[in-house]
């Protein structure tokens, strides 16, 4: 056999009228009048194959009719035009070898299949040309968005898994058997760390997991996610916003420029994303609680926005948006009050329109040594917990800002998905941890 080629160069037409080598596994087939229909799937995509019935062995053809879903094999064959295949080519192959036969009776099958089934199967669910779809398209966003940040001058940083002190609360801490001592948890967020190494490091990024012990079984939320993570000296609120604004541009710009094709398939027109373009909206969260006073829904001034407020909210939007200067009671002890107004804060969340709600968190930090102390005590947290992150505020201490992207928030809403649980191939939430 010649050189094996990756099918996603076949569906982008690289080897139109070439004779090419492919292997990968059998994701569907069907016969029809002395042809075979082979769907093969690599790690690239999934491609049609034809199997002529004249153009091979009998006995070899009968063998080849009779292989389970999922076998794997090595075909080569002529690369053709065919509007009638999925994404317009098709291989006719012309030889097949070194087969490796599956079991019979794969379990996902072409009928409709219920949630919990598709979870318990996952570790085979995850082969389904939808989801390897949306895990490319995961994987591409986190590329462009270091491109972006190592482009513009940041450092990519990492901070500890394991910590001592809160970050956002800590109703949602796992805590975990640390070498027998107590008081030890799994991050929330890489930010008390990432405050300490913008002293060191200036401009900074981190991609990391992040975990969260919410009881919550809705559509948007799971335990653990993927976060993206900046935090920059020298910065204030409008500031960080505007990182936000230039880079959620950017990955929507350039995905709908890099994978087109895949999008079409998830539901997404690529055009409604180039439309992005920064600045984003803004409106305080005084102005958001008028906007659903409007529209029939109670909310009392301090209370938190969740989904039932979120998702009509973005219904008055055509792209993503801010809403800034939260209460200061419902948000973390390091948010900056004004000192314009001190019962609200410098933070911002950036939601996104559809109904898909919040995809960034952030704001301004305090980086005053009384006020920090002072935010410490006021939430009943132990300050010896907090004494290296009060430290920076002695030595050195800038006004800086942040946020955090999830990164499973962001697709859920690119990519159309009616659940978080399909942005990452093993989900975990309060129901799941296998497989």
């Amino acid at each position: 056999m010649s050189q094996f080629v990756d099918i996603a160069k076949i569906i982008e037409g690289k080897h139109d009228g070439e004779s090419v080598s492919i292997r990968g596994w059998v994701y569907n087939k069907r016969s029809s009048g002395g042809i075979q229909f082979l769907m093969v799937r690599d790690g690239t995509g999934v491609i049609q194959c034809t199997l002529n019935k004249n153009n091979v062995d009998e006995t070899f053809f009968n063998k080849v009719e009779k292989l389970p879903i999922e076998s794997v094999l090595e075909a080569t064959g002529l690369v053709n035009l065919e509007k009638r295949a999925p994404d317009g080519r098709e291989v006719s192959i012309k030889s097949i070898g070194n087969i490796i036969e599956s079991q019979p009776n794969f379990p996902i099958t072409r009928k409709k299949h219920g949630v919990e089934f598709l979870l318990d199967n996952r570790h085979l669910y995850i082969r389904d040309p939808k989801m390897q779809t949306i895990f490319r398209l995961r994987a591409m966003m986190m590329r462009v968005a270091r491109e972006w940040f190592n482009e513009r001058g940041y450092t990519e940083a990492h901070s500890p898994i394991f910590t001592s002190a809160a970050c956002e609360g800590g109703s949602t801490l796992f805590e975990v058997n640390y070498f027998e001592r107590e008081g030890i948890y799994l991050s929330q967020s890489w930010q008390l760390y990432a405050e300490a190494m913008i002293s060191s490091l200036g401009k900074i990024y981190t991609i990391s997991p992040s975990f969260r012990a919410e009881e919550s079984r809705t559509r948007r939320h799971i335990a653990e996610f993927w976060h993206l993570e900046v935090e920059e000296p020298f910065t204030d609120l409008d500031g960080i916003m505007k990182v936000g604004d230039e880079l959620v541009t950017h990955i929507c710009q350039q995905l709908a420029e890099k994978m087109p094709r895949e999008l079409k398939r998830l539901g997404r027109d690529p055009k409604s994303l180039l439309k992005i373009e920064p600045p984003f909206p803004r409106i305080t969260y005084d102005e958001a609680s008028e906007i659903l006073r409007g529209d029939g829904i109670e909310i009392l001034w301090g209370d938190d926005f969740g989904w039932q407020q979120e998702e009509p909210l973005t219904k008055h939007f055509e792209s993503p948006f801010w809403v800034t200067h939260f209460p200061i009671g419902i948000k973390a002890f390091y948010h900056k009050p004004d000192p314009k107004r001190p019962d609200v804060t410098l933070s911002g969340d950036l939601l996104a329109p559809e109904g898909y709600g919040e995809i960034i968190g952030g704001g301004q930090r305090i980086h005053d040594y009384d006020e920090l102390l002072k935010r410490i005590n006021d939430e009943n947290l132990d300050p010896s917990n907090y004494s290296w992150y009060l430290d920076l505020r002695k030595w050195g201490t800038v006004p800086h800002s942040g946020f955090g992207l999830g990164i499973e928030r962001v697709l859920m809403w690119i990519c159309k998905l009616e659940t978080i649980r399909d942005t990452i191939p093993f989900p975990r939430d309060i129901r799941r941890v296998y497989p």
